[in-house]
């Protein structure tokens, strides 16, 4: 509702104010991490995995930009949500991808960019339903390569521990944002562009691997039994 009374850009510290609560009363903290590669002072496109409806609180307490993100044309349909994703400043994705739709898209995102606002990608296209990363779109990474802009690898780690899409339960967790480097495409050829998606892919899925197989070996140590004499 804040997007209603306030100028999202004016008033972007109130709107993370805001973000950071909803995540607090959900049972969160957020940690990040950074990369000494990463510049927050160079707008970009935040690609990132999808975990569940809390990653867009996240991803705007943790980033230190002016974010906004790529969501679905039908949800601009649904009535109050659809105004308020307006007026937030979010680029409609056509749900049929249509080349005029595209194009579309391509035009609204790069004036996004060139006004300065960073906008976050859910390649995935979907929540996981296991905590792994799932498969990456080419969209994202081809629209960047095409405008020349540059992507940043998000991952987040802890928020599947905190809440998975499709259980009710909340558990008390810290969720721990990694910021990787900053990747430049000015030199990137079109044809390069899968084996960047597998790159950016590997970055993001290593901290969050890690943390799952971590949870998964206690979770098995404490159902062995115990040794008998």
């Amino acid at each position: 509702m804040l997007a209603f009374v306030f100028d999202p850009k004016k008033h972007d510290w109130l709107q993370r104010a805001f973000c950071r609560r909803i995540v607090f009363f959900a049972g969160a903290r957020v940690r990040i991490v950074a990369s000494p590669g990463f510049d927050p002072k160079r707008t970009s496109i935040i690609i990132s995995n999808h975990v569940n409806l809390f990653d867009p609180f996240v991803l705007y307490c943790a980033i230190p930009q002016f974010t906004r993100g790529w969501e679905l044309e039908s949800h601009f349909k649904i009535p109050i949500y659809g105004l308020l994703m307006k007026r937030f400043g979010n680029v409609p994705v056509p749900d049929v991808r249509r080349p005029s739709d595209l194009k579309r898209m391509w035009r609204l995102t790069k004036d996004a960019i060139d006004g300065g606002m960073s906008l976050i990608v859910f390649p995935e296209g979907k929540r996981t339903r296991d905590g792994r990363v799932g498969e990456f779109e080419l969209g994202a990474f081809r629209l960047a390569q095409q405008l020349n802009i540059p992507l940043v690898p998000v991952s987040i780690v802890g928020s599947f521990q905190h809440h998975a899409t499709g259980n009710w339960m909340f558990w008390p967790a810290e969720i721990t944002v990694h910021l990787h480097d900053t990747i430049d495409l000015s030199n990137l050829r079109k044809e390069h562009v899968p084996a960047l998606r597998d790159r950016v892919h590997g970055l993001i899925s290593k901290p969050v691997d890690a943390a799952l197989d971590v949870m998964e070996n206690q979770k098995e140590a404490s159902t062995e039994e115990p040794a008998t004499n």
